[in-house]
């Protein structure tokens, strides 16, 4: 759990900061997927938005929690 929260909440913190500044330079209603304009409402857009940043920071998160095992870690892994 502790390992769990370790990745969720800053990835938290950082996907709030990171749609406060994406959005405050481009609005919902200049954004385009696959060429075509989205025609979500703006509270939508925002909510799909940082569920995305978040996702995106939360696998950096995750990346470094699994690059920090000890080769004690590892070798234990391996042998099961």
């Amino acid at each position: 759990m502790q390992k769990l929260i370790q990745v969720l909440w800053p990835s938290f913190l950082v996907a709030g900061l990171v749609e406060i500044l994406f959005f405050t330079v481009i609005a919902p209603q200049e954004l385009y997927l696959f060429g075509q304009s989205v025609h979500f409402s703006p509270i939508a857009t925002y909510s799909i938005g940082f569920f995305g940043f978040w996702l995106v920071c939360a696998a950096s998160s995750l990346t470094t929690l699994f690059f920090q095992r000890t080769s004690e870690e590892v070798n234990r892994l391996s042998q099961d």
